[in-house]
């Protein structure tokens, strides 16, 4: 039994190590940072919030009961039998910064080229959305429209908030000495510092805060979300969409949300956009609250006054049960219904924010 109980006892202690010392799990706000987002609107007691009720999952018995039900019988069509098309870019189209486009890179990951700026959006361009990548779910291509090594200096990462389909480590750690900044939502920073990023490039934003930048006008707005990379941080870091224009353009990038009010809130103060890029994958009716439904997406983009609707998050992963192109299916046809203009480029395939000749084919089909 001393053995048993010696050999636990390693084991807890083990696992206690590896949680605090891992780096890819981030980093932990300092006491003065801390004190910052006590002060914050969005902060409720002891984490942040979202201006309504909102819950990741309800662990009802019923919802478990059928959670564990749908994963036991599975879904073949979880992943695609396929390889995905992917547009290689090479390093002139990596360099032209003269026109305003974007380039989905799979999931939520973007690069946004506006008013002579290159911005990466949530630019997880890892192998797996978890803390340690030979675990977990694989990306559907190993293939990426380009090598990190051939992008040059970027003047931005964006980030919407620090779940590991978003925020991964070894992608940081390969571009933070070519990021001039890094634009982050309340408590963000502090994982990156612990990547080796200087705090002086690194800037926290609360929702509704504006930032002027090098001739661009940043807004950080709401998000109905949650947060956290571990067992003992949900929800202390905060989570936003961003608004994002030149003196010509205008873009809505949504991160990741459940359908509510604070998308019409944003459409009435920052609207009408050019461009919205919006999430609309990886859902469940068991967890509407944090991950529309594609139909909610099409709505959302009309509370946004979005322009031409971009859908993001998927085509990388697979983070729920449904098949792996019912997003943009179910997004497109809901579009098509309302009248909404939807660009479906293939990863890497360049959109021209303002083209009217946006990619347009049912690649997925």
């Amino acid at each position: 039994m001393y053995i048993a109980l010696g050999i636990v006892l390693v084991l807890l202690i083990g696992i206690m190590l590896f949680l605090r010392l891992y780096p890819a799990f981030g980093g932990k706000a300092s006491p003065a940072k801390r004190a910052r987002y006590v002060q914050s609107p969005q902060w409720q007691g002891k984490k942040f919030a979202y201006t309504e009720p909102t819950s990741s999952f309800e662990p009802s018995s019923g919802n478990m009961v059928s959670l564990l039900r749908d994963y036991l019988r599975g879904n073949p069509r979880v992943r695609p039998d396929r390889i995905l098309p992917v547009v290689k870019l090479g390093r002139d189209a990596l360099e032209d910064r003269d026109r305003d486009r974007v380039v989905w890179l799979g999931h939520s990951a973007l690069l946004l080229q506006l008013g002579g700026k290159r911005l990466l959006l949530d630019p997880m361009l890892g192998p797996s959305p978890t803390p340690v990548p030979p675990f977990g779910g694989k990306r559907y291509n190993r293939q990426m429209p380009f090598d990190l090594e051939d992008l040059s200096e970027v003047d931005a990462v964006i980030l919407s908030h620090d779940h590991y389909d978003h925020l991964d480590y070894g992608t940081i750690r390969k571009l933070k000495d070519r990021v001039g900044r890094f634009i982050v939502p309340l408590g963000v920073g502090s994982h990156l510092e612990r990547w080796g990023v200087a705090p002086e490039r690194i800037s926290e934003h609360d929702w509704w805060e504006e930032l002027d930048w090098n001739g661009l006008r940043l807004a950080c707005t709401p998000a109905r979300h949650f947060s956290g990379r571990g067992l003992a941080n949900r929800d202390s870091t905060l989570w936003c969409s961003w608004v994002i224009a030149s003196p010509e353009r205008k873009v809505f990038f949504s991160g990741d949300s459940g359908y509510g009010p604070h998308f019409k809130q944003i459409g009435d103060k920052y609207g009408p956009f050019d461009l919205a890029l919006m999430e609309c994958g990886q859902y469940d009716p068991r967890w509407s609250d944090i991950h529309m439904l594609p139909e909610q997406t099409v709505q959302a983009q009309a509370d946004v006054r979005g322009g031409v609707l971009l859908p993001i998050h998927w085509g990388a992963f697979t983070l729920s049960l449904h098949d792996w192109n019912d997003p943009v299916r179910r997004a497109t046809a809901e579009a098509e219904r309302r009248n909404v203009p939807v660009a479906t480029p293939k990863i890497g395939e360049p959109v021209d924010i303002g083209d009217p000749a946006y990619p347009k084919e049912a690649w997925w089909a």
